[in-house]
């Protein structure tokens, strides 16, 4: 007897996923499987892990509040510490599995990985459906290759053809049962800690927060307040969830629309589906150019005017630079996994711009420490503020100064995390050396 497997990527839930609406409705044994790649771990080449505490943190309970849900239908979820080429593998072999299961990708790497499957095992049949993003390609007034070259122009293309977004799909009635029992958590996992943490991951804590905030009056003020330092309320706060599949985009449009009709669109509900749209352009930024999204030069094959300083970018990252304003938001990334979107392309622009450092490394250090991490989004916006991306101006440059007086005029973010213990730079030059005072 053939058996099939379900993969989970970025797809963590079970409500308004086409994947699984479509698995459920096999009947043959099912079995699913998640896998943490021990590579995620590992130092890389930018001097960062792929996955950090926090990151970790926030998805090992996403995972965790999803084999609780599968419970429900007799199923659960297996973790593996190992990569998924070499646990599909497994599954072909022996377990006789034939049919696997997974979400379309946005990234280039896990793209290459199911190319790879496929071409490894002939008679696997890989059934895959969009989970990730709020339209389906074959919805858009384009293809891929013809996304638009900035951000406006997408957005015109899309408010004027206006895509029908699918109506939700319900978790599944019914699930086929497992293939095998239920394994243990892998002992050579990193712990999870049991603190209480800024976000907690899983649908269920994605959905409360969902029903949490349209319903109260935030996405009436949310373009006035969106740029605010700190504050939980000050923004959606969708994002972590988002990013690891635990809530999808249509499900949040969904809720916006139900929250207009009874209290009234305004610029700032508008603003909340143009943030998706970001979003959403990013998605199909990385499908159409590839690995092109790592490349330094970017899109634009212009290698901007940077090098790397060891000294300068280890300042950066512990938010002892000379500038209070990313010392705070970078003390507060690696106290919480998390940054607001003004504080991003503050410490974005100090590390292309001030510092003078390849940008790939301030992405890459992203990568490791935002709960709210995807490829996509993260490497496209260093793109674009380092001007090698979709950025028609060719690079933003914001003026710190101006900015903390905007933003933190009292100085309140920057004393709460401690931002003014300002170092200067430059003590080392590029190469380690020492250099005289």
């Amino acid at each position: 007897m053939t058996h099939s497997l379900y993969w989970f990527t970025n797809d963590l839930r079970l409500s308004d996923n086409a994947l699984i609406s479509l698995a459920a409705k096999q009947d043959t044994a099912l079995s699913f499987i998640y896998c943490v790649d021990p590579q995620w771990f590992k130092s890389n080449h930018h001097d960062c892990q792929s996955m950090g505490q926090h990151r970790w943190q926030f998805l090992a309970q996403s995972l965790q509040q999803l084999n609780n849900t599968l419970k429900d239908y007799g199923q659960h979820l297996v973790i593996y510490h190992q990569a998924a080429h070499e646990v599909i593998e497994h599954y072909y072999h022996h377990h006789n599995v034939r049919t696997l299961y997974c979400s379309e990708q946005i990234g280039y790497d896990e793209q290459q990985t199911l190319l790879n499957v496929a071409k490894n095992h002939g008679d696997l049949v890989i059934k895959q459906a969009n989970t990730f993003t709020l339209y389906d390609n074959q919805q858009l007034p384009f293809t891929i290759n013809e996304l638009p070259a900035t951000f406006s122009q997408f957005r015109k293309l899309i408010e004027q053809t206006t895509p029908t977004i699918n109506t939700l799909l319900d978790p599944p009635v019914y699930i086929a049962r497992p293939l095998i029992a239920p394994m243990p958590w892998p002992t050579t996992l990193p712990n999870v800690n049991k603190e209480r943490t800024l976000f907690a991951g899983g649908e269920q804590s994605a959905t409360d927060h969902l029903a949490d905030y349209f319903s109260s009056a935030n996405p009436s003020t949310y373009k006035e307040t969106r740029n605010a330092l700190a504050g939980i309320e000050n923004s959606t706060k969708f994002s972590p969830w988002l990013a690891n599949g635990c809530i999808s985009a249509r499900q949040i449009v969904n809720a916006l629309r139900n929250y207009e009709h009874i209290h009234g669109a305004n610029d700032s509900t508008y603003w909340i589906y143009f943030e998706l749209l970001w979003r959403e352009y990013f998605q199909l930024y990385s499908l159409r150019y590839g690995n092109k999204l790592f490349s330094f030069a970017g899109i634009t094959k212009r290698k901007p005017l940077t090098s790397f300083y060891p000294q300068r970018f280890k300042q950066w990252c512990t938010g002892t630079t000379p500038y209070p304003i990313v010392n705070a938001c970078m003390k507060q990334l690696n106290k919480t996994g998390y940054m607001s979107n003004r504080g991003r392309q503050l410490v974005a622009s100090c590390l292309v711009n001030e510092l003078k450092l390849d940008w790939r490394f301030g992405a890459a250090y992203f990568e490791q420490q935002l709960i709210d991490y995807d490829v996509a989004s993260n490497w496209g916006n260093w793109q674009y503020l380092a001007g090698v991306g979709a950025d028609p101006r060719s690079g933003r440059h914001f003026n710190l100064v101006k900015q903390t007086q905007t933003y933190d005029a009292n100085n309140q973010f920057i004393n709460h995390w401690q931002g003014d213990e300002v170092h200067a730079i430059d003590s080392l030059d590029a190469a380690d050396w020492p250099l005289s005072s």
